[in-house]
């Protein structure tokens, strides 16, 4: 894998959303006319997931027809969030679609939107605390669980394994996290498995991996909880050490990610990773447009299940439609439903 391919995904996705934010908010735009205002901030853009999700962002806006403000990116950070929030409001937002990373910081931001009557739609993030109208969301606790099936069988039940994991103040860092100590402290007590703390961060994934390997040159699998930052560097380390070898080899370091891009899946077709969690970044974005527009029209619904193969579940503070997010391997990663088969790179 070459570095640049993060630096180029990025790049276009910077493009994609300055079309987005000139012509999604077209005031001669017919499609959108009449129809009520919708503030999106997006979380990221060094993470080829996030990329990958701001495309389908700018597709479905144009598709749906709807009325975008022009779209912000809070980078990771909730100072910048609340900012955007705030000019979402200001600028007559009747909705707001938002990813807060940080999961405990960003209650006051929701109370002042409630406040003012705007439906927030949550994108792959739960909030701890305050009102949300929905969570776009898929059950991160299964990718934990998932995981650890995976490699557990890989690795026979012994070894070591190293956790590459998310914020632990992030929702889905730690559901992805517990659920997978759980799974392997019940189903493979003899792995043993060494936690890594990372805050979403490519480079302090490979720092720690990089000492990690250095202490337990026995290392046989590696749980990435984010392929789209995680991916590369990981990558990048095990060949320079001379640990990339393709599945199936002797040696070969067993790998399970969590995210689906394409880069997850070429890397699967090489025999460099051995399974990926796709998280469906195609449907994040197409279901969060369509809740923010029906909360903005004062819609509401129902916990049960849905018509597109999820389960709206009721949460103390909102909703969430839990998506399907399937496991993926040599055997299907060429599943043309997948959209990391789809997106372009």
């Amino acid at each position: 894998m070459k570095y640049r391919s993060s630096r180029i995904a990025a790049a276009a996705a910077v493009v994609a959303l300055a079309g987005c934010s000139a012509a999604c908010d077209r005031g001669g735009d017919s499609s959108a006319a009449g129809k009520p205002a919708i503030g999106i901030d997006l979380p990221r853009a060094d993470s080829d997931f996030w990329n990958s999700y701001a495309q389908y962002v700018k597709q479905d806006a144009s598709a749906q027809g709807l009325n975008i403000l022009p779209v912000s990116n809070s980078q990771n950070d909730v100072t910048k969030l609340v900012a955007n929030a705030q000019v979402f409001q200001n600028t007559g937002a009747k909705a707001v679609v938002m990813a807060p990373q940080d999961t405990g910081a960003i209650a006051s931001v929701l109370g002042q939107l409630s406040t003012k009557k705007i439906p927030v739609v949550s994108v792959d993030t739960r909030p701890d605390k305050g009102n949300v109208y929905m969570v776009v969301r898929a059950d991160n606790k299964a990718y934990g669980t998932k995981a650890c099936e995976f490699l557990g069988q890989q690795l026979g039940g012994k070894g070591k394994v190293a956790e590459l994991q998310g914020a632990l103040s992030s929702i889905n860092g730690r559901d992805r996290s517990e659920a997978f100590a759980a799974c392997m402290k019940q189903k493979f007590p003899g792995i043993q498995v060494i936690e890594l703390a990372t805050e979403w961060k490519g480079d302090v994934a490979s720092a720690k991996l990089q000492s990690t390997l250095a202490a337990s040159p026995d290392l046989g699998g590696i749980y990435m909880q984010a392929g789209g930052v995680f991916l590369q560097p990981t990558l990048a380390l095990l060949q320079q050490r001379g640990l990339l070898k393709p599945a199936g080899q002797p040696g070969h370091v067993a790998i399970v990610s969590n995210d689906g891009i394409p880069q997850e899946f070429d890397a699967i077709r090489k025999g460099d990773i051995d399974a990926t969690i796709s998280q469906p970044a195609d449907l994040y974005a197409k279901y969060a447009l369509f809740y923010a527009q029906a909360g903005a029209e004062g819609k509401t619904f129902q916990p049960g299940p849905t018509d597109h193969q999820s389960t709206i579940i009721r949460l103390p503070n909102g909703l969430e439609d839990q998506l399907p997010a399937p496991l993926v391997t040599k055997d299907n990663v060429d599943d043309k439903s997948l959209w990391g088969n789809n997106v372009s790179k």
